[in-house]
């Protein structure tokens, strides 16, 4: 039986055990997400097919490089087949590194520059957040680079992921402190693969977020989807090149879907409002961005995309007057 995930599906092969990595399946769907709600409405043709072949393109890029990955082989045209680990319970003891074989319920999020959209600004403007916790000596203006990789971490098991401090990250994941340094010093060299990958194609690579897995063997894993629109805010010419325009448009034309809020008056999920269907002509314009994102990405020329000058002209036109 499948298990629908957020923008992917999930099949699982074999299953984990207590001793042995399982077996999954990823489908990668035409489907996005924003404010944490869940797939919206409307599905973006060909976007699972385009993010699935960037990722397959940066589990290969990222293996050369030394960082190991769940990745196992490509399924044309959307899925790849990868390691599978258990996902802990939380409720039933702490985390240890000898257990191993298991999901870390930590997103690690890299921050290159600060874009708008970025939580950052957010959080420096409600007081959640200082300059000094990021580095700086100031508040930063919107778009700043960093002159280092700024590193977080937040929850992956909350309804509404949280930022937490690393001594809290590191006790939520069982790492000890040999393991929790090798994340973030594989963190950075991920990072440092991607945004140079990026950058030779004219791309600037904003942030993102990684997910890891212990091995039954104790080594860590890089998982999920790196690099991808999913996971990574890339932007060109100054236009962002994947989900945020969409979640840009909600707020702007007041069709925001406030989930912190409905989830904090305990407002159950099946009484939320519907999201806003997109307007028509929005679609085809994403689909373009997501083909003409792929094909620069990966350098595979498959769907005849308009490519990234022309697609974002398109978005700043039609999405963005």
């Amino acid at each position: 039986m499948p298990v629908l995930h957020s923008t992917k599906n999930l099949r699982v092969v074999s299953p984990p055990t207590s001793t042995r990595e399982g077996v999954g399946i990823f489908e990668y769907t035409d489907n996005y997400t924003v404010f944490h709600y869940g797939r919206m409405p409307d599905p973006i043709p060909g976007k699972g097919e385009a993010v699935c072949r960037m990722a397959v393109a940066n589990f290969t890029m990222l293996e050369e490089a030394g960082v190991r990955t769940h990745f196992r082989r490509f399924i044309a045209p959307n899925q790849i087949e990868f390691t599978l680990t258990r996902l802990p319970d939380l409720t039933a003891r702490p985390l240890t590194p000898e257990q191993g074989n298991y999901l870390i319920p930590l997103q690690i999020l890299f921050r290159n520059e600060l874009p708008p959209g970025s939580s950052v600004h957010r959080r420096l403007a409600a007081g959640d957040l200082s300059p000094a916790d990021v580095g700086l000596s100031t508040v930063p203006s919107i778009g700043e680079k960093l002159e280092r990789p700024l590193i977080e971490y937040a929850t992956t098991r909350d309804d509404v992921n949280r930022f937490i401090a690393p001594g809290e990250a590191q006790r939520l994941a069982g790492l000890d402190d040999v393991h929790f340094e090798a994340m973030r010093a594989t963190t950075l060299k991920a990072n440092e693969v991607l945004t140079g990958h990026a950058a030779k194609i004219g791309l600037s690579h904003c942030d993102g977020k990684f997910e890891y897995l212990l091995t039954a063997d104790h080594e860590l894993v890089l998982a999920d989807s790196p690099g991808t629109p999913d996971e990574s805010r890339l932007m060109f010419n100054g236009v962002h090149c994947g989900k945020q325009i969409l979640r840009d448009w909600y707020v702007r034309s007041g069709h925001e879907i406030p989930v912190s809020k409905l989830i904090a008056e305990g407002v159950p999920r099946s009484e939320w409002p519907n999201p806003t269907p997109l307007p028509p002509a929005f679609v085809p314009v994403m689909t373009d961005l997501y083909q003409s994102l792929s094909e620069a990405w990966t350098g595979e020329q498959r769907w005849n995309a308009s490519g990234l000058e022309a697609a974002t002209r398109a978005v700043t036109e039609v999405i963005l007057p």
